[in-house]
């Protein structure tokens, strides 16, 4: 019996590092699955969906419409948000976190993701901020 515990145990364990290893090798999902192109074109965050996608530069990205989709498609440097969707200002400060798709801003034209609202507000106040992430970004990619 105990023999037979041991057994279901190790194939439980053999399945789930299985299934990482599995996992691991699927495209990071950007923006916590909000279309990219949504912010160009409805000004607002718009959740996409996982059946309309699109795989770019070793990411992932949901829309909310085969539109969106063909739109990113055609110019996906247009689109993808800056610093691989990480917070502005953070990449700033030499750290790397993860953004609140819903908290962002359109700057010349490049796609900004902040990981709160005071972020993004002071990236509003201060465009240095935004400045200095392109500089360290170019050394943490």
């Amino acid at each position: 019996m105990k023999i037979a515990g041991m057994v279901v145990s190790m194939a439980l364990l053999c399945s789930a590092a299985f299934a990482q290893g599995t996992s691991a090798t699927e495209p990071r999902v950007i923006l916590k699955g909000y279309d990219p192109v949504a912010y160009f074109t409805e000004h607002k965050a718009v959740k996409g969906t996982p059946d309309i996608r699109e795989d770019f530069d070793g990411a992932r990205y949901y829309f909310a419409s085969a539109q969106n989709r063909k739109a990113f498609s055609a110019d996906p440097d247009r689109y993808i948000p800056q610093f691989a969707a990480n917070c502005a200002v953070s990449i700033g400060m030499n750290k790397r976190v993860e953004a609140d798709p819903t908290q962002w801003k359109i700057v010349d034209g490049k796609l900004y993701v902040f990981g709160s609202a005071r972020a993004r507000d002071m990236a509003e106040k201060d465009p240095a901020l935004l400045q200095q992430s392109q500089k360290n970004w170019q050394a943490m990619k």
